[in-house]
């Protein structure tokens, strides 16, 4: 793994993605595979709040995100649907579990461009909480969503119903937080944040996720009876198959992961690059296999659907027709197109 200097991703990010409405092939994929359902409170119900404040973390910092408030007799509606929709979630709808459950605080988010709401819940029994986000339905996320699904070693929850998508929340911490407070440890294994972040590059890579800034993904730790492992976890598919230039999906080239890059710089060799690349693309491949019915059904999808611009495609498939060395990208003639080829040439999957 190399640091390229002269790459500066962050300037080469479009300032804002549009979203993209949900086809309906698309909707039809949903159903057949029990992502749609039909949910109680819908994004838009929750735009009509009252009054909002600012959320600060345990440090006084601001978070970025605000906290909503509603007139009584809407938060005891919101309440009511929102425990019914994390029913959905975590037990297929069985409500039993609704009785003990509240919302304990609704906050709202306009950085970045998915404005979620994310739902507080918590248990009144024993104050345990979880959390869950409520967000604009995008043809983009989803599609990342589901290839994270498939193609990840990471199963991902959410629903949809009609403009609105459901997620529940990916449990880690946040990658720019670890780099800041944990990645230095005496006690953080290094040498296992390197592999695993070479692993993490060559999935965004294989599958195009885009903008894997440090605060768009996680770092969950399992203890283990040796030493911690790692596992990093993208939380934002916005950028799924929407940008022009290869680096962009590339975790490596954003500036804000440098420190694990020099780590992984100092602690490998080129050979152990390799393998670990060469490992993370075995096990795509068979996820792949495995899935292959569902995952071609999604691409097909991708293939008629319009998710970014021509100038964008034609620029990616140009780069990644360079990088792999390879002319079958000059058949692509849209972003399920590359994608597609991308995993082929990558992967030597049919897709």
């Amino acid at each position: 793994m190399k640091k390229d200097l002269s790459i500066d991703n962050d300037k080469l990010m479009s300032k804002k993605k549009p979203n993209f409405p949900i086809i309906p092939d698309l909707r039809g994929y949903l159903e057949e595979y029990e992502r749609e359902n039909k949910i109680p409170v819908s994004y838009k119900d929750l735009i009509r709040y009252t009054s909002a404040f600012p959320l600060y973390d345990k440090h006084g910092e601001d978070t970025l995100w605000e906290s909503m408030l509603y007139d009584s007799e809407q938060m005891k509606e919101l309440n009511e649907g929102l425990t019914k929709i994390y029913a959905l979630l975590r037990t297929a709808g069985d409500i039993s579990v609704m009785e003990h459950l509240f919302v304990d605080r609704i906050d709202y988010c306009s950085f970045g461009n998915s404005n979620p709401f994310r739902i507080r819940i918590v248990n009144k029994l024993n104050d345990n909480h979880d959390y869950f986000y409520v967000k604009k339905a995008d043809a983009s996320r989803i599609y990342g969503l589901e290839l994270e699904h498939i193609l990840s070693p990471n199963r991902i929850n959410y629903l949809v119903d009609n403009q609105t998508l459901i997620e529940e929340h990916i449990a880690g911490i946040p990658g720019d937080q670890f780099i800041k407070h944990n990645l230095f440890q005496e006690t953080t294994n290094k040498v296992r944040i390197a592999k695993e972040f070479v692993k993490f590059n060559e999935r965004c890579f294989v599958r195009l996720l885009g903008d894997m800034r440090s605060y768009n993904y996680v770092i969950d730790v399992t203890p283990d009876f040796d030493e911690e492992q790692y596992r990093i976890r993208a939380i934002d598919f916005d950028q799924q198959s929407y940008e022009g230039r290869r680096s962009l999906y590339l975790p490596q080239y954003f500036k804000d992961n440098n420190p694990i890059v020099e780590l992984c710089i100092r602690l490998m060799t080129m050979e152990t690059f390799r393998q670990y690349q060469q490992e993370e693309r075995t096990l795509i491949a068979r996820r792949v296999n495995s899935s292959k019915y569902k995952l071609k059904h999604l691409i097909d999808c991708m293939r008629i659907d319009k998710i970014s611009s021509l100038e964008k495609v034609e620029n990616l498939k140009q780069e990644l027709a360079k990088h792999h060395n390879s002319k079958d990208f000059d058949q692509c003639d849209n972003m399920g197109d590359v994608v597609r080829m991308n995993l082929k040439v990558s992967l030597g999957a049919v897709i």
